[in-house]
C-alpha cells in the first residue's frame, strides 16, 4: 500500500487543509488558520509544519496565549460556528494561559482547537524546561489544566493515535450541541517524529452541520403553551445568530407580537428598530424588557442558556406560574427552569412555531403597553446622551 511519509506535525497540517462543514448546501474550509507563540515544545514540531506549508494553514502571529484563543473564539461566533481556528503554544506557561479562552468557549458552545506542545512522550528528557512534576503522577503535565474546560481532549503519544484523535476533534468542532474548546496535547517529540500515513487520512472531508427538526408532540405543546399566554415574552440568545435564524425570529415576531427581548450573546437577534423589540434583558437589560419579564406568565428562551445576567441571579421572572418553553439545539439548555424543551435548531423550529401559531397573536392592548413603555425608555436614554458633561 502506498504510504505517505511525513511527521505528526506535517500531516496535522495537512490533515487540517482538507476538511470541510457544509450546512443549506455552502461550504467553508472548517479550520482555516493557526494563531501561535512559539517555544519550548512546539517550535520544531508545529513550527516547522507551518513554515513549510503556509498555503495549507496561514500563520497569525499572537503576542498572548489567552488573547489568541479570544480571538479564535470570537472569529467562530461570527462564523456562526462554520469556521473555527487553531492555537499553538509551548509547554508550561504557555499552555496554562489557555485555560480561561477554552472555558468560554466551552461554555458559550463555540469551536475552537488547542494544539499546546508537550513533555517528551519517551521521558529521556525528564524534566523538561517549565515541566509540571507531580510526585504521584507521572503521566500528568499543564495540559491536563485543560481537561476539564475542553468538549474533547488527547494526549497523541504515538503518531498512529493522531487519526482517531484527529477525527474526532473534527467531529465535536462541527457538532453544534458538542462543540467548544478541542484540545489535541502535542508531546514534543512526537510532534517531529516520522510515520507513513495512508493517503485516506489526507482525504477532502465535509462535515455536516445538521439543522435538526422539533418534535411534532413538543411543538404542539409549545404553541398550546403560548396561545394560552397573556404576557408571552421571547428571550433570544446568541443561539439564534449561530443557526441564522435572524429571519425565522422576525418573521414569528411579525405574526404573533410577542415581545423580544436579547440577551448579551442574542444582540441583534431582531433589528433595534423593530416594533417587538425591547433590547436587553437581565442584569444589563433596559427596564422595558425587564418589567415584562417580572410579568411575563410565559417565556419563550431561543439560543439562551440563561447564565446569571439574563435571569438577574435568578430574580427577575417574579410570577410564581410562570412557565418556560425552551427552543435550544442542547437538550441540556432546553431543560433548564424546569422548561418545556423543544429540541431543535432554532430557525428549524422558529418556522415551525410559527406555522403552528398561524392566526394568533398576542392582545393589542398587550402591544400598545410594551410599545408605550419602549418609547418611553428610549426618550430616557436619548436624554442621558444628550445631558452635558459634568467635567467638561
Amino acid at each position: 500500500m502506498t504510504t505517505l511519509r511525513l511527521t505528526v506535525a506535517q500531516a496535522l497540517v495537512r490533515f487540517l487543509a482538507r476538511q470541510y462543514t457544509e450546512r443549506d448546501g455552502h461550504r467553508h474550509r472548517l479550520v482555516n488558520a493557526c494563531w501561535g507563540i512559539f517555544g519550548h515544545g512546539n517550535v520544531a514540531g508545529i513550527g516547522q509544519a507551518l513554515r513549510e506549508d503556509p498555503a495549507a494553514l496561514p500563520f497569525l502571529q499572537g503576542r498572548n496565549e489567552q488573547a489568541m484563543v479570544h480571538a479564535a473564539t470570537a472569529y467562530a461566533r461570527q462564523s456562526d460556528r462554520l469556521r473555527a481556528q487553531a492555537v499553538t503554544t509551548s509547554i508550561g506557561p504557555g499552555a496554562t494561559n489557555l485555560v480561561t479562552g477554552a472555558a468560554l468557549a466551552t461554555v458559550n458552545h463555540l469551536p475552537v482547537l488547542l494544539l499546546p506542545g508537550d513533555t517528551f512522550a519517551t521521558r529521556r528528557a525528564d524534566p523538561v524546561l517549565q515541566q509540571l512534576e507531580v510526585p504521584y503522577a507521572g503521566d500528568l503535565s499543564v495540559n491536563d489544566t485543560l481537561r476539564p474546560v475542553s468538549r474533547y481532549f488527547d494526549r497523541v503519544t504515538r503518531p498512529e493515535a493522531l487519526i482517531p484523535a484527529a477525527l474526532q476533534a473534527m467531529r465535536v468542532l462541527t457538532d453544534p450541541v458538542d462543540t467548544g474548546a478541542v484540545t489535541l496535547a502535542l508531546p514534543q517529540d512526537v510532534q517531529a517524529e516520522a510515520y507513513d500515513w495512508p493517503p485516506e487520512f489526507f482525504a477532502y472531508r465535509i462535515w455536516r452541520v445538521p439543522r435538526p427538526a422539533p418534535d411534532p408532540d413538543a411543538l404542539a405543546e409549545a404553541a398550546r403553551a403560548l396561545r394560552a399566554a397573556r404576557r408571552p415574552l421571547i428571550i433570544a440568545g446568541g443561539g439564534v445568530h449561530h443557526s441564522e435564524a435572524e429571519d425565522a425570529l422576525r418573521t414569528f415576531a411579525d405574526a404573533t407580537g410577542i415581545p423580544v427581548a436579547a440577551t448579551q450573546a442574542g444582540k441583534g437577534a431582531l433589528r433595534h428598530d423593530h416594533p417587538a423589540d425591547v433590547g436587553g434583558i437581565g442584569h444589563t437589560g433596559t427596564a422595558t424588557a425587564d418589567a415584562l419579564a417580572r410579568e411575563a406568565d410565559v417565556v419563550l428562551g431561543i439560543g439562551t442558556r440563561y447564565t446569571d445576567f439574563t435571569t438577574a441571579s435568578a430574580t427577575l421572572f417574579a410570577d410564581p406560574a410562570v412557565r418556560f418553553v425552551n427552543l435550544n439545539i442542547a437538550a441540556f439548555d432546553a431543560h433548564k427552569l424546569a422548561a418545556l424543551p423543544l429540541v431543535a435548531d432554532a430557525r428549524e423550529g422558529l418556522t415551525a412555531l410559527t406555522r403552528a401559531l398561524h392566526g394568533h397573536r398576542v392582545d393589542a392592548a398587550y402591544e400598545t403597553g410594551y410599545a408605550t413603555a419602549k418609547a418611553a425608555w428610549e426618550r430616557r436614554v436619548d436624554a442621558a446622551y444628550a445631558a452635558p458633561d459634568p467635567a467638561a
